[in-house]
């Protein structure tokens, strides 16, 4: 019987020294923005992160794109002619643009294709088709991008360029 009493004794004595198991993570991890390898492919990691942002309808990745100063035009299809344009001005209505304008549709898909980028300095631009949802833009949407510090940021976009048919 004390042999019992012992041996439940070392046992229990045993468990209480174990340290806890380890609980899962509460969140799963998120995997870090690869380090990009040259300029070009930053660039294209902002045009990624963008669409992203518009399917999630994630404003604070939206904003964290944008310079405080930049601006979109639509060009309403006719990029020779300025006085018909509409032009958000600044980081606020970039982002109420994307409220009123761009989550209305739901998107489920966007991505730019065809891009072209050239980079210049603390500067580059991108000449993209992009895809939303069900339309296309064909070379209709041209980006301006500058250095933020150590990133490139979103200085511009213009987009309906393409004529329509």
């Amino acid at each position: 019987m004390i042999r019992r009493l012992f041996l439940l004794f070392s046992l229990l004595l045993l468990a209480a020294c174990q340290p806890p198991a380890s609980s899962p993570p509460t969140a799963p991890l998120r995997t870090p923005t690869p380090v990009p390898a040259n300029d070009e492919e930053a660039i294209l990691q902002i045009l990624r992160a963008e669409s992203e942002g518009v399917v999630r309808q994630d404003m604070t990745l939206l904003a964290e794109l944008w310079a405080e100063d930049a601006t979109v035009t639509d060009a309403k299809h006719t990029p020779d002619i300025a006085d018909d344009d509409a032009v958000w001005r600044g980081i606020d209505a970039i982002l109420d643009r994307y409220v009123v304008l761009v989550f209305p549709g739901n998107p489920q898909f966007a991505e730019p294709v065809d891009i072209e980028i050239v980079v210049e300095g603390d500067r580059a631009t991108a000449r993209s088709t992009t895809q939303i949802g069900d339309e296309v833009s064909p070379a209709g949407d041209l980006w301006t991008f500058s250095r933020c510090g150590e990133r490139w940021c979103i200085q511009s976009l213009t987009y309906n360029l393409e004529a329509l048919r």
